[in-house]
């Protein structure tokens, strides 16, 4: 991969773009952009010249650009959950790390055993379960001894991630109306704000009230 592609990958990321959408304007597939961002600091962290040079430092010492991860867990069933997952949007370490705490049979797992059983470098580990911990997909504890994390997949997982994303979206409805308000609500710019802000306004606070209507089917 080039320098100007990684950094055309850093501006969609910027747009908020999808890594599916990234790839077609590449001409890549989605499974390489979301490799490449999740392995050089995920999709927050992106930086385009440190990716260049990490790659590059790779390859003088003859290591493998991505990790030798031992498949997708669960055999056919969760290589189909971990695909579903990437193509909206998940960095494809993270879907594995995701999938084999879905698959785990209490749903709880260390750091340590994520590493051994995906066969992957903690610090990949790491910036999975950051993500995952971050967008409601999972919780961290500590274990009765207080020595280490472990990391936690629980039914109510799935409300949180609903409610926590739903509030960046809503977040973004409040923006744009108060960009509209600045841009003036009689212009064409501060009219179609003010639309996309109500929308997404209204959209989000259904999703909410939703999730909570039917959160007890989840107990």
């Amino acid at each position: 991969m080039t320098q100007q592609e990684r950094q055309r990958i850093a501006t969609g990321l910027a747009d908020g773009l999808s890594y599916a959408e990234i790839a077609r304007r590449l001409g890549r597939p989605t499974s390489t952009i979301s490799r490449e961002v999740g392995r050089n600091g995920g999709p927050k962290s992106y930086r385009p010249q440190q990716a260049h040079r990490a790659t590059a430092q790779r390859a003088r010492r003859g290591t493998p650009a991505t990790s030798r991860a031992t498949g997708p867990p669960g055999g056919t069933a969760g290589a189909e959950i971990v695909e579903m997952a990437v193509r909206t949007g998940l960095p494809r370490m993270t879907a594995l790390v995701h999938v084999d705490l879905l698959l785990a049979e209490n749903g709880r797992r260390t750091a340590a055993e994520l590493t051994r059983r995906l066969k992957v470098s903690p610090a990949s580990v790491s910036v999975a379960v950051n993500y995952l911990v971050q967008h409601g997909y999972v919780r961290r504890e500590r274990d009765p001894q207080g020595r280490r994390d472990v990391y936690v997949v629980d039914d109510q997982a799935w409300y949180h991630s609903v409610v926590i994303s739903t509030r960046y979206t809503l977040e973004s409805a409040q923006a744009a109306m108060a960009a509209a308000e600045t841009s003036g609500l009689d212009s064409p710019v501060g009219q179609r704000l003010s639309r996309a802000g109500a929308f997404l306004e209204r959209v989000s606070l259904d999703i909410m009230e939703s999730a909570e209507r039917w959160r007890g089917l989840l107990s």
